[in-house]
């Protein structure tokens, strides 16, 4: 009899998959993660607690940039994306409720803003976040826009705020000029700040640094999320071809190494 080959190749699939989402079943689980990372993690008081999401207005305006796991099959990233076209039909950029940007807003050229971003207490580590930032450089990119916009929020550490800690650990050339700083609404309260540098600089806030964005001034007490928040300005020039590619590379060799890890 002859033998007949039954062997198939298959070709591997990437354990971790950043996109767009594209339907309401991805996007609630998006606000699920969320709810865990800013209400459970953070003690964020959400208006939304008793749904065990996290959503509000912008959601319905903006677009949702998903990290997947294929292996366990759930989203594991997340930071959601707003255009100046769809924060007008909005009203405004979700920044513009905690700051004024008049003086960002009026530089030439096209924003988008990034928000809500945040990682499975599960997966935290270089691998998320680097398949997060190259995609989002991509979207940025491919949207030609000039500038990256958005909040990077400093949680509270056993003594306070360490805003003065923080201000210390940023680079010269990463603090905005006079005339790119804006003014937080609320400004973190004395008896909430320390000098101590507890926490260091969140991953989030090192990212943004690492493309060169600039640091617009001083943060703003955000009371509903138990966090204060640097506005961050990045002008996409900045984003430099060798950091693109180190991003890019990094954020294939971590896939190549949790796929051949979890199989």
């Amino acid at each position: 009899m002859k033998r007949i080959n039954t062997e198939i190749e298959i070709k591997p699939t990437k354990r971790l998959e950043c996109f767009v989402a594209d339907s309401d079943d991805l996007i609630k689980e998006a606000q699920k993660l969320r709810f865990r990372v800013f209400a459970k993690e953070m003690g964020a008081k959400l208006k939304t607690e008793s749904e065990g999401l996290d959503y509000d207005e912008v959601d319905s305006y903006c677009d949702h940039l998903v990290v997947y796991d294929n292996v366990s099959n759930k989203v594991v990233g997340y930071t959601r994306l707003l255009n100046q076209y769809q924060a007008e039909k909005l009203g405004h950029f979700y920044s513009q409720g905690e700051f004024s940007l008049d003086k960002v807003l009026a530089l030439p050229g096209r924003f988008l803003e990034i928000g809500r971003t945040c990682v499975d207490p599960d997966y935290r580590g270089g691998a998320i976040l680097t398949t997060l930032w190259s995609a989002l450089v991509q979207y940025a990119l491919e949207g030609n826009f000039n500038y990256l916009l958005g909040c990077a929020s400093i949680t509270p550490g056993p003594s306070g705020f360490s805003v003065d800690a923080v201000y210390r650990n940023i680079d010269a050339k990463n603090i905005a000029p006079s005339s790119l700083q804006v003014k937080p609404s609320i400004p973190v309260p004395d008896a909430l700040r320390c000098d101590r540098d507890e926490s260091g600089i969140p991953p989030l806030l090192k990212a943004y640094l690492r493309f060169g964005a600039l640091v617009c001034g001083e943060p703003c007490w955000d009371e509903d999320f138990n966090c204060m928040d640097l506005f961050v300005l990045l002008p996409l020039d900045q984003l430099q071809e060798r950091y693109s590619k180190h991003y890019m590379r990094d954020c294939r060799t971590s896939n190549e190494i949790e796929t051949t890890t979890a199989l």
